[in-house]
C-alpha cells in the first residue's frame, strides 16, 4: 500500500460496512452480472485518496479493475471522471461506499488545505496541520494535507516536544519545563513552547525554546512577538485561524501557521459513483 498501515485501515472500514455480507446487493443483483462504473466529481476541489480505491477493491474482489483518469493533487471540477471500475457488479456495489468515503473525506481535506495555502502565497509562512484528526485515520488525513500542499506538524506525542499551558502549570513554569525537556528529549528533537502573552514569549526564548507557539494572540501582539524573537526561534501561530484571518497573520512574518480546521472541519467533497451493467 502507498502508506504504511493503510491496508489495515481499509480492512477495518470494509468490516465495519459489509459485516457478514451486503444483503441488498446479494438479494437484488445476479451473481454473474458484470458492470462498469465511473467515479465522478460533482464539485470543484483537489483529488486525494485515489490509491485507496484500488486497495478497497483489491480486498473486496481482485477481479475488479481500477483505472485512474485523475492524479493525486489534481484540481477537479464537476463532471470530471476520477477513475473507472470494471468487474463483477456485486463487488463494485459492495465497495462503493467505503471507496467513496475515503476519497470524499481526503479530497475535502486536501481542498481546504489548498485554499489556505493559496491565501498566503507570496509570504514565507507555511500552513501545517495539528493532531485534531479523526481517531484511527491520522496517517491518511495528514497525507491529504500534504496532497493539498500543506505541511505536517508532529504526528503524535512521541515525535516532538510541545509544552502547552497545562505542562507549564504542572511542570513549574516555562524555564523549568524547557530545562527538563532539554535534559530528557533526544538532541535531534525540537522543543516548542506555547505562549499566551508577550511576557511568556520573552521567558520561552530565554529558556532556549526552538519554536515559540503564539496561541490566540491578536495581530498586534503577533507582530510584537515576531520583533522580540527576531530570528532566535521559529515562530508559530495557532488558534482562531480561518480563511478570513490567515492572510493578515501570514503578513506578520511568522514561519508556521497551524490550522486544526484542515482536518477537524473539512467538508467532504461531493463525489459519486455511476454504474452500468455490461
Amino acid at each position: 500500500m502507498f502508506l504504511p498501515g493503510v491496508d489495515e485501515i481499509v480492512r477495518r472500514a470494509i468490516a465495519e460496512d459489509v459485516g457478514t455480507g451486503d444483503i441488498t446487493t446479494v438479494s437484488t443483483v445476479h451473481v454473474d452480472a458484470q458492470a462498469r462504473a465511473t467515479m465522478v466529481a460533482k464539485s470543484v476541489g483537489i483529488a486525494a485518496g485515489l490509491p485507496i480505491v484500488a486497495e478497497v477493491y483489491l480486498q473486496i474482489d481482485p477481479r475488479v479493475t481500477v483505472e485512474f483518469e485523475a492524479v493525486e493533487g489534481e484540481s477537479i471540477s464537476p463532471g470530471m471522471v476520477l477513475c473507472r471500475l470494471t468487474g463483477p457488479a456485486r463487488s463494485v456495489l459492495t465497495g462503493e461506499r467505503v471507496a467513496l468515503n475515503f476519497v470524499q473525506r481526503l479530497s475535502g481535506i486536501a481542498t481546504k488545505t489548498n485554499s489556505f495555502v493559496r491565501l498566503i502565497a507570496g509570504t514565507n509562512a507555511r500552513i501545517v496541520d495539528t493532531r485534531k484528526t479523526t481517531p484511527g485515520l491520522r496517517v491518511l488525513e495528514k497525507y491529504a494535507v500534504r496532497v493539498g500542499k500543506g505541511y505536517n506538524h508532529r504526528f503524535g506525542l512521541y515525535d516532538a516536544v510541545l509544552i502547552k499551558d497545562n505542562h507549564i502549570q504542572a511542570g513549574g513554569g516555562i524555564t523549568a519545563t524547557v530545562r527538563a525537556a532539554r535534559m530528557s528529549a533526544p538532541h535531534t528533537m525540537s522543543i516548542t513552547v506555547e505562549c499566551d502573552t508577550i511576557a511568556q514569549v520573552d521567558e520561552a526564548v530565554n529558556a532556549g525554546a526552538d519554536v515559540i507557539l503564539l496561541d490566540n494572540m491578536s495581530l498586534y501582539d503577533i507582530r510584537e512577538a515576531v520583533a522580540k524573537i527576531h530570528g532566535r526561534a521559529t515562530v508559530e501561530v495557532s488558534g482562531g485561524v480561518n480563511e478570513a484571518t490567515v492572510p493578515d497573520i501570514a503578513q506578520t512574518g511568522v514561519d508556521i501557521i497551524s490550522v486544526g480546521a484542515l482536518t477537524h472541519s473539512a467538508v467532504a467533497l461531493d463525489i459519486g459513483l455511476d454504474l452500468q451493467l455490461v
